[in-house]
């Protein structure tokens, strides 16, 4: 069964999927990105300039940097000219978000694409019964596209023409809308992230969302209707929601490049400046008589699991993957069948390449939003920057969660931190957003800078001898100069 986890905090959104009680999908989104433009997001932008060398043509839509748009055949592009834009992918360093005149609006069973017109249905509906029940029974907008989702699958027509119409109405108020509006700005897609995972993953699969924000809990309400099946559940422990749930512990092991897969094998993922590369070992797998049945088997559970990081971790762009060398080519088949079925689910337009003469296989993945690493890492301090330590802000985040537990179990108000020693400067830098952050503004904290250790640890003081043998690392005491 599929579980939604909503935690809104105020200067961020988190979203995890679990399925069958494991991590599935995690999504982030940080306060500075709602002021940048994001995937999905529809804005009325004016034509800025035209690069025909290399088919481009840059559009203000409000933003510091001009988003790029490829030239469409046939269409005439003239500097001034008003356009409506979807954003596809975001805006990365010095280069502005990719953004297309064909934008789209999706809904649960259906998306429709203006300019643009034609039926398609999703290639995973096999049955041709529902496919020719469909498209005989659906009523159509003559002006637009229209793309039947997987989900169509399992609903009655009816409730996919009352959503088509629901859609077009959409687009039909932003076409009114931006013609009223004189300065480049968004004009649909506020909540966008949220209403994006609310529609690619309510299914009759799914069982039960949690929220801990009164807003979202009538949203949601109001969203699901009358589906009864599903149970909305608003989170008011003291306790932060991920915390609870145990998803804070999932997400920081995937900072971790090494996962161990169950037959003993092991995978490592590393980021190189122009790729993601994945290696695929044995280790410690010997349940096979021979080296060939071994390095299939561990291949086999490895394409899985690469499956499965690759979506947790939002890796993007070329992925390369270093399987463990396997004579046979049918052994070869089924492995690429096996990695080609862990993405079978995967919302993101994703490709996976043959076997190379070097037996490496390549994967390409549309970049849609950030990895997870550039939520939970920054670059290091103490080694200008060439390596990369947890963030400080999520480092916070975790002792807030720590102290918060403690708390709610026992009447304690001392606490020991030790912090890793690169993150003295930070935080001696801005002490007060330290203890605010970690609810420690009204508690005893000791903070003690600690070398050799990765990140963080927290202690409750619960006898007096202990508050007295650590009194030099009471922060008033700490010298800030």
């Amino acid at each position: 069964m599929r579980e939604i986890f909503i935690e809104r905090r105020d200067r961020i959104l988190r979203i995890a999927v679990k399925e069958k009680g494991q991590l599935y999908e995690c999504f982030i989104e940080e306060e500075e990105e709602r002021n940048e433009p994001l995937c999905g997001e529809i804005y009325k932008g004016r034509i800025k300039n035209i690069v025909p060398a290399i088919s481009a043509v840059f559009v203000d839509i409000g933003h510091k940097r001009d988003a790029q748009m490829n030239m469409k055949k046939g269409r005439t592009y003239k500097q001034g000219d008003e356009v409506i834009v979807e954003v596809l992918t975001e805006q990365i360093g010095n280069k502005g978000a990719k953004v297309t005149e064909e934008y789209s609006v999706a809904g649960r069973y259906a998306v429709l694409t203006v300019n643009r017109q034609g039926l398609s249905v999703s290639r995973r509906i096999k049955d041709e019964r529902i496919i020719n029940n469909l498209k005989n029974e659906l009523v159509l907008p003559n002006d637009v596209a229209v793309t039947i989702r997987t989900s169509a699958e399992d609903t009655d027509v009816l409730h996919v023409n009352k959503e088509i119409d629901s859609i077009y109405e959409k687009i039909c108020d932003i076409n009114e809308k931006s013609k009223y509006i004189l300065k480049p700005q968004r004009v649909y897609g506020e909540n966008s992230l949220l209403h994006k995972v609310l529609i690619d993953n309510i299914n009759n699969q799914t069982s039960k969302i949690v929220v801990d924000s009164k807003d979202d809990y009538e949203l949601i309400k109001k969203y699901i209707g009358d589906e009864d099946e599903i149970d909305v559940i608003l989170h008011e422990d003291y306790r932060t929601m991920f915390d609870y749930y145990g998803i804070e512990r999932e997400i920081v092991s995937l900072r971790h490049n090494t996962v161990n897969l169950k037959n003993g094998g092991q995978i490592v993922i590393d980021k190189t400046e122009a790729l993601y590369a994945i290696d695929v070992n044995s280790s410690k797998n010997i349940s096979h008589g021979n080296k060939f049945d071994t390095a299939k088997n561990t291949n086999m559970e490895a394409a899985y699991e690469i499956g499965k990081q690759v979506r947790l971790r939002n890796l993007s762009g070329m992925i390369i993957v270093d399987f463990i060398k396997m004579r046979d080519d049918k052994d070869k088949a089924d492995v690429l069948n096996a990695l080609r079925k862990a993405f079978y689910n995967d919302k993101t337009n994703t490709r996976i390449y043959p076997f190379t003469e070097l037996d490496l296989v390549q994967i390409s993945r549309r970049k849609k939003g950030k990895s997870i690493y550039s939520y939970i890492e920054e670059k290091c301090e103490a080694c200008d920057g060439h390596g990369k330590r947890l963030k400080l802000s999520y480092i916070e985040n975790l002792i807030r969660n720590e102290i918060l537990r403690v708390e709610g179990e026992n009447a304690i108000n001392d606490f020991y931190i030790e912090l890793s020693e690169h993150y003295e400067k930070s935080v001696k830098g801005d002490i007060f957003t330290f203890l605010k952050e970690i609810e420690g503004i009204t508690k005893n904290i000791y903070l003690n800078f600690v070398p050799g250790i990765d990140s963080f640890k927290v202690e409750p003081l619960l006898f007096k001898k202990q508050v007295e043998n650590l009194a030099k690392y009471k922060v008033n005491n700490i010298e800030f100069c």
